[in-house]
């Protein structure tokens, strides 16, 4: 189909959003229409984002009738840099002259890429930890690490937290915590058992955090060694320490801390979850650094390449290193150009100061959003760095607003922003833009969300009897 474009400025250029009619416009509405006819009904994003992207430049996209908006979607989280870095895309293209796919063959930017992911981990991991390339997703990393810890080990069950995502393959999938998709597909993995986890604003034991403490901890902890608890010793125990799809939801310190020292009292594989909140998206380069943990394995994908070229990979303990050869195999597990991107994102992480740059947008962030903390619609505004939740609540049931969230995305997309939803009802507005975004753009995008909460809540409240 033929693109027109309104407006032909450089992407790359632009500061704000421009909108130029009703969304989606009509050239995007014909691309949906033939999406919707050819393609599976499993797709997610175009039905609540209702656009057909013609390209996308740094924090900005455009759609095929013209209009730009400001993308805090950010490919999932993919993007560190936004779309399409220069560097990035003449490292890629250099590298497509001299070898796109691997195997697991060593070639000299692959050894590059171990050097410099094992130069990110903290000193005193960096001398005991392996590598292994999995298939190019997060997912398929999961079904690595509890591929490993159950054969490390000799055990079978798996322990996981409600509120958190691993996936949608068969193993990761039976560890998430959504259970929607489950419903649908029976036999799933077998032992896995799922326990509270820290989500202190609305505590599934019930607790305040006035009263508590860390019960939900206690709780793992008292399981795990009492032999009427009903659950065996498992292989692994599976971890994010920021709920992402979850809602953006940190864990606290004393809760990872004391996962962290059962685990090791008894002799538990801790898996830590990084696909979302690892390469710098929660203000250090992997999140468990701000807890003061040491996990077994982890599990990375997502921003590594720096610019959305698939790959994935578990980093674990060597005195785990079991496997035969051929335990976990992948066809697309040596992509070249993700590994020649991904050093050569390190080197802009490194020079621009970029984890420097995702506390200080954060700050500005919360700073930006503390207007909606005592807004009745609002329960909570919460994350880590540039992994950022704004949960919303109808303040008449306490129950979570996911219409609501719905709207505020709907209406915040009509204004030239792209936001993503998470959390219990899908009530959480989620934003995860480019780690390098700019502090004029985050500005922005923080006014039109406050904008759209308060104007779209206040036509729902219901005046006092």
């Amino acid at each position: 189909m033929e693109i027109s474009m309104i407006n032909k400025t450089e992407l790359a250029d632009w500061t704000g959003p421009l909108v130029s009619g009703p969304i989606p416009g009509p050239q995007s509405a014909a691309f949906l229409a033939r999406q919707e006819a050819r393609e599976s009904n499993a797709r997610t994003y175009p039905r609540h984002l209702p656009i057909a992207i013609a390209e996308a430049a740094g924090s900005f996209v455009r759609d095929v009738d013209g209009n730009v908006f400001i993308d805090f979607l950010n490919g999932a989280g993919v993007l560190p840099f936004g779309h399409n870095h220069p560097e990035l895309v003449r490292v890629a293209a250099d590298q497509m002259l001299v070898e796109t796919h691997g195997l697991d063959f060593p070639t000299p930017v692959k050894d590059a890429f171990i050097d410099t992911q094992l130069s990110m981990l903290p000193v005193d991991m960096q001398d005991r930890m392996k590598i292994h390339f999995c298939g190019p997703t997060g997912a398929n990393a999961v079904e690595a690490a509890i591929k490993l810890c159950k054969t490390a080990t000799g055990r079978g069950e798996v322990i996981s937290f409600q509120g958190g995502f691993h996936g949608s393959t068969a193993a990761a999938m039976a560890l998430t915590g959504l259970v929607a998709p489950k419903s649908h597909v029976q036999n799933g993995m077998p032992g896995v058992h799922f326990f509270p986890y820290s989500y202190c604003s609305q505590c599934p034991l019930g607790m305040s955090p006035a009263t508590c403490s860390t019960n939900c901890a206690t709780f793992l902890e008292h399981s795990l060694k009492d032999d009427l608890s009903g659950i065996p010793l498992p292989a692994a125990v599976i971890l994010e320490l920021v709920q992402g799809e979850g809602g953006s939801i940190p864990a606290t310190i004393e809760f990872a801390q004391r996962v962290r020292a059962v685990t090791r009292e008894l002799g538990i594989p801790l898996i830590v979850d990084e696909v979302q909140t690892g390469c710098g998206r929660t203000g250090t380069w992997f999140s468990f650094e701000q807890y003061g943990i040491e996990p077994d394995v982890i599990v990375a994908s997502k921003a590594l390449s720096g610019m959305g070229l698939p790959i994935a990979l578990i980093m674990y303990d060597k005195a785990m290193d079991v496997w035969e050869p051929g335990a976990h195999i992948g066809t697309f597990r040596g992509n070249q150009l993700a590994f020649a991107t991904g050093v050569e994102a390190v080197k802009i992480f490194q020079r621009d100061d970029i984890l420097g740059n995702v506390r200080r947008r954060s700050e500005q962030c919360f700073g930006l959003l503390e207007p909606l903390q005592q807004h009745p619609w609002v329960r909570e505004i919460r994350g880590k760095g540039l992994l950022v939740g704004v949960e919303l609540i109808d303040p008449r049931t306490e129950m979570p607003a996911g219409d609501l969230a719905a709207e505020v995305q709907s209406e915040a997309l009509n204004r030239g922003l792209i936001l993503e939803l998470g959390g219990r009802d899908s009530s959480v507005v989620r934003l995860l833009p480019p780690l390098n975004v700019t502090a004029e753009v985050m500005e922005t995008a923080c006014h039109i969300l406050v904008d759209c909460i308060v104007r779209l809540a206040s036509m729902l409240d219901v005046p006092a009897p």
